[in-house]
C-alpha cells in the first residue's frame, strides 16, 4: 500500500475510540469538495508500511484504535494483509470508503478485519458521478449500502452537503433510500486549501440544519457534523 500520511492522535475521527488516522494515496473519484487533493493525486509524502507499522507497535498502549482513510483504501490488493498486521498488534480498525468495492468490503468485515466501517453516500444515483467527479458504478455503491444495512458491522453513512451538488430535492431522495440506517451524518462543507475544486459552495449552517429536518422526515436517526 502507499500512504500519505499519518495523524498521531485523534479523539473523532474513531467513536468513542482514542485512535490515530492512516491516509492512503490514491482515490478512484475526483469528488469536488474533496479537501484531500493531493493524496488523490499522488503529492506529498509518502510513509512507508514498515514506517507505519512501527508507529503503531510504539503506540498500542497510548491508541485504541487505527483509522484507514484516503483516497480510497480498498484499491489496493494488498489492503486485508495490512490490516491484518494491524489487528495483529491489537488494534480496532475503522475503514473509511467510498463503497465502490463491495465484495472487498464485505470480505475484510467477514474475516474480521474491520471493526467499524464509515461510508461516504455522494448523493443520489441520478447525481452521482456529477458528486464524485467520475464515472461511479452506482450498483456497486447500491450493494455496499445494503451490506452495511445488514448490520454485520459498527457503520456510519456520511453525505458532505454542498450547494452545488445538493438541493432539498437531492436530501429527501437519499434520505429515503437511507431510511433504515443506524446513523447518517450529514456534514458541513468547509472551504480547505487542498479542494479538488475550489469553486465549490456551500450552505450556512441553518441551511444545513434545514436541510437535516428535511431528512428527518425519513430517515429518523440523520444527524449534523461540523457546525
Amino acid at each position: 500500500m502507499k500512504f500519505g500520511g499519518l495523524q498521531k492522535l485523534t479523539l473523532l475521527d474513531y467513536p468513542e475510540k482514542v485512535a490515530c488516522t492512516v491516509f492512503c494515496i490514491g482515490c478512484d473519484f475526483r469528488c469536488p469538495f474533496c479537501h484531500n487533493n493531493s493524496l488523490v493525486n499522488g503529492a506529498g509524502d509518502e510513509w512507508t508500511q514498515d514506517e507505519i507499522l512501527t508507529f503503531l507497535i510504539k503506540r498500542r498502549n497510548v491508541l485504541e484504535g487505527v483509522c484507514l482513510t484516503g483516497g480510497e483504501p480498498l484499491l489496493y490488493p494488498d489492503v486485508a494483509d495490512f490490516l491484518r498486521q494491524v489487528k495483529a498488534i491489537g488494534y480496532k480498525v475503522k475503514l473509511d470508503t467510498n463503497g465502490s468495492f463491495p465484495f472487498k468490503l464485505k470480505t475484510l468485515v467477514d474475516s474480521g478485519l474491520v471493526d467499524y466501517v464509515a461510508m461516504d453516500v455522494k448523493n443520489t444515483a441520478e447525481l452521482y458521478s456529477v458528486t464524485a467527479g467520475a464515472a461511479a458504478d452506482v450498483a456497486a455503491i447500491r450493494q455496499s449500502i445494503d451490506f452495511l444495512l445488514e448490520g454485520n458491522v459498527d457503520y456510519e453513512f456520511r453525505t458532505t452537503v454542498t450547494r452545488t451538488f445538493h438541493s432539498a430535492e437531492s436530501i429527501a431522495a437519499l434520505a429515503m433510500r437511507l431510511r433504515d440506517a443506524d446513523k447518517w451524518y450529514l456534514q458541513q462543507f468547509v472551504h480547505g486549501d487542498d479542494l479538488i475544486d475550489p469553486s465549490v459552495e456551500g450552505y450556512s449552517d441553518d441551511e444545513l440544519r434545514n436541510l437535516c429536518e428535511i431528512a428527518r422526515r425519513y430517515c429518523p436517526n440523520v444527524r449534523l457534523r461540523g457546525i
